[in-house]
């Protein structure tokens, strides 16, 4: 069975995680009182409405008429990494605020969503071919890891 993508596709995946993300700073801000907390909380979830804006810049610019990938995916475990990472079955569990959570246990679970999108793009990374955009979602990559360098960064300074 052929697994059919293009990299248009893989950044409307990237603009609904960084949604999600977004509406997780955003609620988690809403728990904590100390202005600072609430401002990082604040930052990061613009840091995550930029991105979303970023992806949905990048997918603008393809060429319309880019060409599908495709790729051999026999068993459709492919098509069932995109459900799973985008339906909320893997993501949302990991960055789901129920409240209570302190600043460390916050940014830890951001740490790990970062972690996953980075790994779910490195993942669909491969069946796009360089001429159809892999660059692009090189860059999602590359975007992602310098949220966790800022949250890991972030969670040190407050561990003092």
């Amino acid at each position: 069975m052929q697994t059919i993508f293009n990299a248009a596709e893989i950044f409307e995946m990237a603009i609904a995680i960084e949604r999600k993300g977004r509406t997780f700073y955003l609620n988690a801000s809403k728990s904590f009182d100390e202005p600072g907390i609430k401002s990082l909380l604040k930052g990061l979830a613009e840091m995550e409405k930029e991105h979303e804006e970023v992806f949905l810049s990048l997918k603008e610019k393809l060429i319309p008429d880019e060409g599908y990938v495709q790729g051999y995916d026999p068993d459709n475990v492919a098509v069932s990494y995109v459900r799973a990472m985008t339906s909320g079955e893997v993501f949302d569990k990991n960055i789901t605020f129920e409240g209570g959570e302190s600043i460390e246990e916050v940014l830890k679970k951001g740490i790990q969503a970062e972690k996953n999108s980075i790994i779910f793009y490195a993942g669909l990374k491969g069946l796009v071919p360089e001429d159809l955009g892999r660059a692009n979602v090189d860059r999602i990559i590359r975007e992602e890891m310098k949220h966790i360098v800022l949250l890991t960064e972030k969670l040190a300074s407050l561990k003092g």
